[in-house]
């Protein structure tokens, strides 16, 4: 199976996605999440030392911001919840 090329362009994207692509490998790809929403209120609140921590930690597993981490987590918590 061949790899998906690295594009530098959204020419090169388009020009790519006009081909056959039932013989590429797309074990490479990874989900990702898009933002669209505006940020528009701010949240400060207190949280334990060893909690904050955690969150860094697992954010960091992620490879994501910790703030984006907790938004997602709350994001989750609300949609669940109906």
């Amino acid at each position: 199976m061949k790899k998906v090329p690295k594009l530098k362009s959204d020419r090169q994207a388009e020009e790519f996605l006009d081909q056959d692509l039932s013989g590429l490998d797309f074990s490479q790809f990874k989900p990702v999440r898009f933002e669209f929403e505006k940020k528009t209120a701010r949240v400060n609140m207190r949280l334990p030392q060893p909690l904050l921590d955690a969150v860094k930690k697992r954010a960091i597993s992620r490879k994501m911001p910790y703030q984006r981490f907790i938004r997602e987590a709350l994001e989750r918590a609300v949609a669940t919840r109906k």
